[in-house]
């Protein structure tokens, strides 16, 4: 029974593991769908989702068939809570880059307003987040979890800046405001990625060490 039971948990490690995986590569497809004026690829991205979504549902029923017919107790129980949380976060950052890409077809559409610096290097971030905080979930790895925490600021300073670069663009030429606009969007979708990613992190924490660390980490 109890060898069943921890096949049971790796299976969910392993399917969060997975889901995961997609979600990092949704990231990195849905801003190169943009750099690179694919909207092909665009499109991938956003069908991407479904399987996404389909995934959510199976860890979610699986966790669940944990929680009633094996009671975990202790820090299983913390796992297995931990892993239904994580699950949804993962399937909102899935949102964001389907978000990211429906902006990415339509300012393929238009004369490029600016190099594409920034997002590449936002997008490169909260991905890595997104890595490094499951990682840290699956070795139970706290102090992993506290660094993406404070590794955040990155991505929020990288947006704070992008948003003054465009709202300069705005003021100057209204012809921009759209297309502007539009790069302001992806900005935000990319921070929200790596505010999912932090929300992940911080559960850790609290999953091994019993400490809520939200709005505490500078």
């Amino acid at each position: 029974m109890s060898s069943q039971f921890d096949a049971e948990l790796n299976e969910v490690r392993a399917r969060l593991l997975e889901m995961g995986g997609k979600v990092e590569l949704m990231i990195a497809d849905s801003v190169k769908s943009l750099v690179e004026r694919d909207s092909a690829l665009a499109e991938r991205t956003i069908c991407t989702d479904a399987g996404i979504n389909q995934m959510e549902i199976e860890i979610d029923r699986k966790c669940l068939h944990i929680l009633a017919r094996r009671q975990p107790a202790a820090r299983d129980l913390r796992f297995v809570a931990l892993a239904l949380k994580i699950v949804t976060d993962l399937e909102r950052i899935g949102d964001q880059c389907v978000s990211i890409a429906r902006h990415a077809i339509e300012l393929n559409r238009e004369p490029q307003l600016k190099p594409y610096i920034d997002l590449p290097r936002m997008a490169d971030a909260a991905g890595n987040a997104v890595r490094e905080a499951l990682d840290a979930f699956v070795r139970g790895d706290a102090a992993t979890a506290v660094r993406v925490c404070r590794e955040d600021r990155i991505v929020d300073e990288l947006n704070e800046q992008l948003q003054r670069e465009l709202l300069t663009f705005m003021m100057e030429d209204t012809a921009t405001v759209e297309r502007a606009m539009r790069i302001t969007a992806i900005s935000k979708f990319l921070e929200r990625v790596a505010d999912h990613a932090t929300n992940i992190a911080e559960m850790v924490v609290f999953m091994v060490d019993g400490k809520d660390i939200r709005h505490s980490i500078a």
